[in-house]
Parts: structure tokens; sequence; C-alpha cells
């Protein structure tokens, strides 16, 4: 890791590849999981910490759809914990994009 290799990322196909969705859709839904649960903390911070806690010594025992219904209260089969996490990201896409802008970078 001590040397910058700038196309790596071209020798690991699984980056890349959509055709591939049962290797892909883990990582998605890990991390779409991961910011529904960052944004359910910054809903209730107050006994959040305990609540993620909780949560992760039941995960490995529990389907993700009870894990997500017992420590965050929330059904997985609704559009809304989701829609949260996409939103959680298009911010970052978005403040991505204005810190890229090339007319803003001169501002």
């Amino acid at each position: 890791m001590s040397d910058y290799n700038p196309t790596f990322w071209a020798s690991k196909l699984h980056f890349y590849i959509t055709g591939v969705p049962f290797y892909n859709f883990p990582y998605t839904f890990g991390y779409l999981f991961s910011l529904g649960i960052y944004a359910n903390a910054l809903k209730e911070p107050a006994g959040f910490e305990e609540k993620y806690i909780a949560l992760l010594k039941d995960t490995g025992s529990m389907k993700v759809e009870d894990l997500a219904e017992k420590h965050l209260g929330v059904d997985l089969k609704t559009r809304d914990f989701w829609e949260e996490a996409v939103n959680a990201c298009m911010e970052d896409v978005e403040e991505f994009m204005r810190l890229t802008d090339p007319l803003v970078r001169k501002a």
C-alpha cells in the first residue's frame, strides 16, 4: 500500500462489472443499510449507541429485516428507510459535484 497505482481498479473485475449482481449486491446493500442506520441515528441520537451495539451483537444470528425491526424499529420492506439512505448518499454526491466544479474552485 506504500505505492500508489492509478490503475489498481482495473485489476479488480468486481469493481466495475455490473453484470454480476450476486457479487455487487451485498456491497450496495451493506452501504445503503449503513447509511440508513446513520440516518436513524441522526433522527434519534439519544440512546442510539446502545441500540447500535445491541444490533451488532445480534448480527449473524438474525435476518437483517428482523435486526432492523428489533433494534431500529423500521420495516425494511417499506421505502422510507431506503429513501433516507439514498438521500444521504445523494447529499455526498452533490457535495462532491460542488467541490469538483471548476467554476466553484475558482471562487
